[in-house]
């Protein structure tokens, strides 16, 4: 695979070999020679957007807190009225073989150690108002989590650490394409050991038969399971997302540039990127804050488009990009 080189913009060059922001008709805040990034509301840029122009939209809106961000987020009371607004324009622009992973998680309530059911009802708001099909719930294991809210994890001791989000796969048919070849996990040892050992068949308690083909190993790994884990593990999506020692945190950090403080680890979105799109085909992230979909899809040679209010967090995303300047 040949990587896409850029070219200089504010110290990082740019190409203008390819403009996925045609698709949109406005000028972008930069581009490479497969995407662009956007700094405006997206639900007006995707709008813009024609329609069953996008393979997959993979996402990581705000999530509805009991205490602000700095980078904002709406209230518990208004989260799924906001949040539609953006899955309708959604739903518009995806092809009918797409995919709209959604990536939220949990809240407590504020003042008590009692969970929210916010990203619930946005679930079945998506599914049941605007006709979204539940492809797959997954779900993000990420061991670095921070053990809040204090009051209920450390100080009161009341709670466990949250260590888990919510990864949505919705797709605007029942037959969105994807394909789990391209995410198979290496064999676990037990596996290679039933391999060469041999195994008999048999009838589970469960009532599943046991055949021959069972220890196969001729498929090149074995299929993942849907708690997204660590590339090298056996079947989990285990994501730790410790990024204060990242390439991109620290190029930010001796440039000066004020980065997105909720960023999720790259293994993320690659993850959903292989396993449902091809090369060139288009992903749009319209909460790109850092642009981590937007450089992993680059990386794999996808066309991209990624959205977000603030220039100035866009403006730290291009630090991703350098490692394919000339």
């Amino acid at each position: 695979m040949t990587v896409a080189k850029t070219s200089v913009q504010s110290g990082l060059v740019f190409s203008k070999e390819a403009r996925p922001e045609t698709l949109i008709g406005a000028e972008p805040y930069y581009r490479t020679s497969l995407g662009a990034a956007f700094a405006g509301d997206s639900s007006d840029l995707l709008a813009k957007l024609p329609d069953s122009s996008v393979n997959l939209v993979f996402t990581s809106p705000p999530y509805a807190l009991h205490f602000k961000k700095e980078y904002g987020n709406v209230a518990k009371a208004e989260y799924v009225e906001w949040f539609l607004q953006f899955a309708k324009e959604i739903k518009r622009v995806l092809t009918d073989d797409g995919s709209f992973v959604l990536n939220v998680g949990g809240s407590y309530n504020a003042g008590t150690p009692t969970r929210s059911l916010y990203h619930f009802k946005l679930l079945i708001a998506l599914v049941e108002e605007l006709g979204f099909h539940l492809a797959q719930e997954c779900f993000w294991y990420n061991p670095a989590k921070m053990p809040v809210p204090a009051e209920w994890v450390t100080v009161r001791r009341m709670r466990v650490k949250d260590s888990v989000e919510y990864v949505w796969w919705f797709s605007k048919t029942p037959w969105p394409k994807a394909n789990n070849r391209n995410v198979l996990r290496p064999y676990s040892k037990d596996m290679l050991r039933l391999n060469q050992r041999g195994v008999r068949e048999t009838v589970r308690p469960s009532g599943h038969h046991i055949n021959s083909s069972f220890i196969k190993i001729d498929s090149g790994g074995a299929i993942p399971g849907n708690v997204v884990e660590e590339a090298h593990a056996e079947s989990m999506l285990k994501f730790g997302n410790n990024a204060s020692n990242d390439q991109f945190t620290k190029r930010c950090k001796e440039l000066g540039i004020k980065m997105h403080p909720a960023r999720f680890p790259t293994s993320l979105p690659e993850f959903f990127i292989k396993l449902l799109t091809d090369e060139d085909d288009l992903v749009v992230d319209p909460f790109a804050g850092s642009n981590t979909a937007g450089v992993v899809s680059e990386q794999l040679a996808r066309r991209w488009i990624a959205m977000d209010m603030s220039a100035e967090y866009l403006e730290a995303s291009k630090v991703r990009f350098a490692e394919f300047s000339t």
